[in-house]
């Protein structure tokens, strides 16, 4: 029995053994197969997997103001750091790696130079071989490149110190947040807002592609020869003016602040040409903090009822409709501010009586306006809408942005049309337009009876090259008779010189317009909020300009057009017509020759200067061939300009006294520190001593002054919070954070650069 159960045992063991040594006969058989008959098969699935096609991204194009110099977007490059430790050289390594240990740690100051150098080490010497470390998350601007560039073992360059810079483009506003909603952005998904996200198409560019090796730590990127480079994206020139643009969103912030409203916009158009020089957008996002948050001029968010000021568009019906009538003809409104007119009580703030056709525009009657209307369109109301499609009041303007809202009249055949319909829409009711419409109306007046499309982008550019350019368009050649323009212009003169909006007559030209104030309608009920505007233009006897303000629920000093939208409107025409050339000219012609042809320059870029002095026939000596930056060391009325270097040292606050603001903020900005403007012009006095450490973070205050003049707004003693823009008020600037400078290039080198109505 012993013996079978041993045989058992026995036959067990080698039958084990004999299944191991037949599954090791398998596994070597297989490793064989794979690493020689199949090796050149999976060798090439494993280089496929590893090396990759990516895209290159193409920097997208600038934005320009209409001058064709400022810009209003533009993208920075930044930089990533990494390292390939295979490609340097061991004994370098072993002689400088403490010292780069030691510099990146000053650099970065995230970790100790101990901890960088195990980083260095442990990537150089392990088993495993490294290609591709990156330092550190921080993206580096140029300069901080160059500096780098510098460093041991990096200045060996990319094939034997290892060094890589990957470059990252980021979208910069120099202007801070002026016109932030009409630049508008576009975000990963391609979704968006204003010029950004209309003429993405353009300003995208065409993206590249290039091999990039999958490695610990990211993807490499490998030069063979085959990569394809991408094309930068086209620049677009708009129509804006940057100083129009920045005296209306100064004005209608302060409005909004004063008046505690929830939103406002302000657009400036050009009369003959449609062309808007100024649109701007505040919304309130808490208590005395207003925003760029929304673009209330075109979209549906600001298209509402727009009171009082559709009156125009009401009595025009009228004087279209009944040629025989005069604005001397009278009307009775009654005797206690309200009457029942087509079904429903249409009330005044004060009664009138009867008063003249002219009178009940200029004092803005509702009872009036809709007497009027009733006698001429009750038995065909019809008539009355078809004279407002006429207008091309109901159709969308075909704006150049996208967003526009659609314009909403309504018509007899709609199911909301009811007995009161008429005698309500006529004072601005039952019916929405967005701003933009309403002022192209209004302009359309202005430029006797013309309506031009309003545009924002004049040009399409590939650097000096126009690719597109876009002319004004007419939508419609005359709305009406030039004898009913005649009637409505003299009544909209009527509205500032004797109406309810004589608080804003100016005695040095003359401004044409309507007030407007409407209850604003919410959870099916009209309230006691309103929303004030006021339209027209200037100079009326020859427009050059029109312009609208709306002021959304003022909460406190004003509550009517009058109060509240008029003054906004008087400010920006009064900045408008101040700087107009052609009220510069008697000025300019009494204005001294000047007694050399030496140009006043104090300071700049050598190569640039130079170029304009050679061009200008200037002559210059003094500078090195080394020398970026220099300072002139010659009064104007030399004959020749002696250039000076102008000292500019790593680590130390450089001096900018003299230089452009765009030149200063390449100095300052490269080196990490926040800057802060005040006035236009040189820099003449900077608020960090020059030759000073660089603190990074820290701010320096720039006080501009233009040459031979003097400042136009003094440094305060403390700058604003960091990252935040402040609008002026009337006692001081507007500034921008440092975060959004501008840039520009240097040879190479990129800087940044119920329904009472008045």
């Amino acid at each position: 029995m012993k013996g079978n159960v041993k045989k058992s045992i026995v036959t067990r063991i080698r039958l084990a053994f004999l299944g191991v040594s037949l599954f090791s006969c398998a596994i070597v058989w297989k490793v064989t197969q794979i690493q020689f008959a199949q090796g050149e098969q999976w060798r090439a699935l494993e280089q496929e997997r590893r090396v990759v096609y990516q895209p290159v991204f193409a920097t997208r194009g600038n934005i320009f103001a209409s001058d064709g110099r400022s810009i209003m977007a533009t993208s920075l490059p930044f930089y990533r750091v990494a390292w390939d430790p295979s490609v340097v050289d061991s004994h370098l390594f072993d002689r400088k790696v403490d010292s780069l240990a030691h510099l990146l740690s000053n650099f970065f100051q995230d970790r100790t130079p101990g901890e960088y150098r195990r980083r260095l080490v442990n990537a150089k010497k392990s088993k495993t071989p490294v290609r591709y470390l990156r330092l550190n998350s921080r993206q580096i601007n140029f300069q901080e490149k160059k500096e780098l560039a510098q460093w041991p073992i990096f200045r060996e360059g990319k094939n034997k110190g290892g060094v890589i810079f990957e470059k990252v483009d980021k979208r910069f506003r120099p202007f801070g947040g002026l016109a932030q909603r009409t630049i508008g952005f576009i975000n990963e998904d391609k979704n968006g807002a204003g010029l950004e996200f209309t003429f993405n198409r353009h300003l995208a560019g065409k993206d590249g592609e290039a091999l990039f090796e999958r490695v610990p730590g990211g993807n490499k990127p490998i030069y063979d020869g085959t990569e394809v480079k991408p094309q930068p994206g086209y620049d677009i020139k708009t129509t804006l003016d940057i100083n129009l643009q920045d005296v209306a969103e100064n004005a209608l912030y302060k409005s909004l602040v004063d008046n505690d409203a929830q939103y406002g916009c302000v657009i400036l158009m050009e009369v003959k040409t449609g062309e808007i020089k100024a649109v701007a957008n505040l919304g309130k996002v808490a208590d005395g903090v207003y925003r760029e948050d929304y673009n209330y001029a075109i979209a549906d968010q600001g298209r509402t009822e727009p009171g009082s000021t559709f009156k125009l568009a009401s009595l025009m019906a009228v004087f279209e409709e009944n040629h025989d009538l005069d604005l001397t003809d009278t009307v009775n409104t009654g005797n206690t501010g309200s009457m029942r007119i087509g079904g429903a009580v249409k009330t005044d703030t004060h009664a009138n009586g009867r008063i003249s056709i002219k009178q009940v525009f200029e004092k803005s009657s509702n009872i009036g306006v809709a007497v009027l209307v009733d006698r001429q369109f009750s038995r065909n109301p019809d008539r009355y809408t078809d004279y407002l499609k006429r207008f091309g009041l109901d159709k969308p303007l075909g704006f150049q942005m996208a967003g526009e809202a659609r314009p909403y009249i309504k018509d007899p055949q709609d199911r909301s049309w009811s007995r009161t319909s008429l005698t309500t829409m006529c004072i601005g009711y039952e019916l929405k337009l967005a701003p933009l419409q309403t002022l192209a109306f209004y302009n359309a007046v202005a430029n006797n009876g013309v309506k031009v499309q309003p545009m924002i982008v004049k040009e399409i550019k590939q650097a000096d090259n126009v690719l597109e350019h876009f002319e004004p368009q007419v939508l419609n050649p005359k709305i009406c008779s030039d004898e009913t323009l005649e009637k409505v212009r003299s009544m909209m003169e009527g509205v500032v010189s004797e109406g309810t909006a004589r608080g804003i007559r100016s005695n040095d030209y003359l401004i044409a317009g309507k007030t407007g104030t409407a209850w604003k309608f919410k959870n099916g009920a009209y309230t006691k909020m309103y929303s004030t505007s006021f339209c027209g233009y200037f100079p009326a006897d020859q427009p050059k300009y029109s312009c609208i303000v709306v002021v959304d629920s003022p909460k406190r000093g004003g509550w009517s057009g009058a109060e509240v939208a008029a003054p906004v409107f008087k400010e920006v025409a009064d900045k408008a017509m101040a700087r107009d050339a052609a009220s510069l000219r008697p000025l300019l012609a009494r204005a001294p020759k000047a007694r050399s042809r030496v140009p006043q320059v104090q300071a700049g870029m050598q190569d640039e200067l130079s170029l304009v002095f050679t061009q200008l026939g200037v002559g210059h000596e003094g500078a090195t061939e080394g020398d970026d930056w220099v300072r002139t060391a010659s009064g104007a009325e030399a004959e020749k300009l002696s250039l000076k270097p102008l000292a500019v040292r790593p680590g130390r606050v450089p001096n900018v006294q003299g230089l452009t603001l765009r030149d200063a903020l390449f100095l300052l900005e490269n080196r990490g520190l926040r800057v802060r403007s005040f006035g236009t012009g040189r820099v003449k006095t900077q608020s960090v001593a020059a030759g000073s450490a660089v603190r990074r973070g820290a701010t320096v205050l720039l006080q501009l002054e233009p040459i031979g003049g003097r400042a136009t707004a003094p440094v305060p003693a403390a700058p604003p919070t960091p990252g935040m823009a402040t609008m002026a008020d009337s006692h001081g600037p507007r500034t921008t954070s440092a975060s959004a400078t501008a840039t520009a290039s240097h040879g190479g080198k990129t800087q940044s650069g119920a329904m009472t109505k008045h």
